[in-house]
């Protein structure tokens, strides 16, 4: 806002007697000049008084503050995962030297914790069977404390294994999901610690980074089922599925295999974390077909 001030007329006294014409047209002048600065000032205050008002009515308008959008924590695809936006030079070019900078991007990294307390909720309810043969029954658990809805990720676990191109496509076997009773199985999402802790247990060393199969335990490390791979980083979804198809092919006596060749689909079995080696991205047993995809044998 501008300060305004104001200047008043002296008023200045004339002594008696006439004043010559020169003097009068002078006067005149003055007097003239005086009367337009006057009404000069005038506009120019109605005008400041205009602008004012209008300043504070657009304070007013501009003083609510603007609504907080929450951080997101899952991404379909992790973008997640990425360093930090740097902020980028508007339509118009970069910001002009004195000009407020515009806020930075957002990064919609999950938040991983390094370790829980290593007990568990297990999903709710249960699902139809999957597949023929022997019926295999499982629990889905998530780690307490992960803002993960145990429902949500028994759902994705469930759709994996009902999956023509699933396990089930060796026509052997057959997955029936359960929140009580015995289970065959369990498959677990934990923190990277706790993971480490009960693979741990068995002689596994998962480095805080990978997933293992442990007796009748599948351990999903929340960093892997959040952030996958770089290979899979725009498919988080299809990530998962590798996750459990891997993980419960060991628990079915599956070992690990490499690629079969370049441009060939990668096999669930082969660890594709540690690298494609020719292959092309595939997180399914089998084929739309039927048919197993699989490579030379690891020892």
């Amino acid at each position: 806002m501008s300060t305004h001030r104001s200047h008043s007329a002296r008023r200045r006294h004339r002594r008696g007697g006439s004043t010559p014409a020169s003097g009068r047209r002078r006067a005149g002048v003055l007097w003239a000049g005086l009367a337009a600065l006057t009404v000069l000032g005038a506009s120019g205050f109605a005008v400041a008084g205009w602008a004012d008002d209008g300043e504070k009515a657009a304070g007013s308008r501009g003083s609510s503050p603007a609504p907080v959008r929450p951080t997101d924590r899952l991404p379909s695809a992790p973008s997640p995962s990425g360093p930090p936006a740097a902020p980028s030079a508007g339509p118009s070019g970069p910001v002009a030297a004195g000009s407020p900078a515009p806020p930075a991007a957002s990064p919609s990294a999950p938040v991983i914790p390094a370790t829980g307390p290593g007990t568990f909720v297990v999903a709710p309810g249960g699902s139809a069977q999957a597949g023929k043969g022997k019926v295999l029954r499982y629990r889905v658990e998530v780690e307490k404390g992960l803002a993960l809805s145990a429902a949500d990720v028994a759902r994705q676990v469930e759709g994996v294994l009902a999956d023509r191109r699933g396990w089930t496509a060796d026509g052997r076997s057959a997955f029936r999901r359960v929140s009580g009773g015995a289970a065959d199985f369990v498959v677990r999402v934990a923190t990277p610690g706790t993971v480490d802790e009960i693979c741990g247990r068995f002689g596994l060393d998962t480095g805080g980074e990978v997933n293992c199969n442990v007796a009748d335990r599948v351990m999903v490390n929340l960093k892997r089922w959040l952030l996958a791979t770089p290979v899979y980083a725009k498919d988080v979804t299809a990530y998962r599925a590798l996750i459990i198809n891997h993980e419960i092919g060991h628990f079915l006596g599956h070992g690990h295999v490499d690629c079969p060749g370049p441009g060939r689909p990668a096999p669930a079995m082969m660890q594709q974390i540690k690298g494609m080696r020719g292959c092309v991205p595939n997180v399914w047993p089998y084929d739309a077909k039927g048919r197993l995809v699989t490579g030379p044998t690891l020892t």
